[in-house]
């Protein structure tokens, strides 16, 4: 038997009505926060993307293989600020500086309030190492760069490269607080956000004038072949005569095979 639904009492109408409002109190402010959290996302990748530019800079502007020596810090820096912090269609430009005005801003890193997100392009800092702000100070020893350091090649199992270390270069950007005084932001207006993000490079033991000096190196790095290409005669004839002629011996510690050899035709001769 269904009984009947009993009507609402006074004390029940407008519930939910109340519930709504008060969850809507907490969550609404939240999702217009969305945004802001979106453009915090797409500054960090971007500082994640200057660090990387900044060490691999350094793999042709060095003081170990580079005639010109490293690139000056406060270049690099503002060439990091120019073409990663400011306006998207920014022109590539030789010592193109950035400066503290809308049309050098990313018009899309603001905050609701139309305020940008960084303040000041000196509020993006290059620093190297453990934050030095020197190029040569952004190396560090590690143990996994111990056969690349700088040994003569008579010592077993060392390439002779240079390689004082790892380098590293980091990043950073302050970001600006949003205005004080709005219930809805708290705590975004006293939070002090910063970012950093650092990039790490061992650059120098892989670059060889020539494949010839690629090959002596590694050949180092082989002892087992080059021990037995002094018996490669006597090892090819027991090939030929076990295998009937039909298959060619090895050649141990030869890579000639594997080189990268530009075909003739395809050379400028110098003028």
């Amino acid at each position: 038997m269904n009984r009947p639904v009993k009507p609402a009492t006074a004390s029940q109408r407008g519930q939910s009505v109340v519930e709504f409002l008060v969850l809507a109190v907490a969550l609404v402010p939240l999702f217009l926060l969305f945004p802001l959290i979106g453009k915090y996302q797409d500054i960090r990748h971007a500082t994640q993307m200057a660090s990387r530019y900044a060490a691999f800079d350094a793999t042709t502007r060095n003081d170990i293989q580079s005639v010109d020596g490293w690139k000056p810090e406060a270049q690099l820096a503002d060439e990091i600020r120019r073409r990663f912090f400011s306006n998207s269609d920014a022109a590539i430009k030789t010592n193109d500086v950035a400066g503290d005005f809308d049309a050098n801003r990313n018009l899309a890193w603001r905050d609701p309030y139309n305020n940008p997100l960084i303040a000041r392009f000196s509020d993006v800092g290059l620093s190297f190492g453990n934050g030095s702000s020197n190029h040569a100070d952004g190396f560090s020893a590690a143990s996994d760069s111990a056969p690349f350091n700088r040994v003569p090649l008579a010592n077993s199992g060392a390439m002779g490269l240079q390689a004082p270390g790892i380098y590293t270069a980091n990043v950073s950007v302050k970001l600006a607080n949003l205005p004080a005084g709005i219930k809805s932001v708290v705590p975004f207006d006293t939070i002090d956000l910063s970012m950093q993000r650092h990039t790490s490079l061992l650059f120098e033991p892989w670059s060889s004038p020539s494949p010839q000096e690629t090959e002596n190196r590694f050949g180092k790095l082989a002892p087992v072949p080059n021990a037995l290409s002094a018996l490669e005669p006597i090892i090819a004839v027991g090939v030929e005569f076990v295998d009937m002629f039909k298959v060619n011996p090895p050649e141990f510690g030869n890579l000639q095979k594997w080189r990268d050899v530009v075909p003739q035709d395809r050379l400028k001769p110098v003028e």
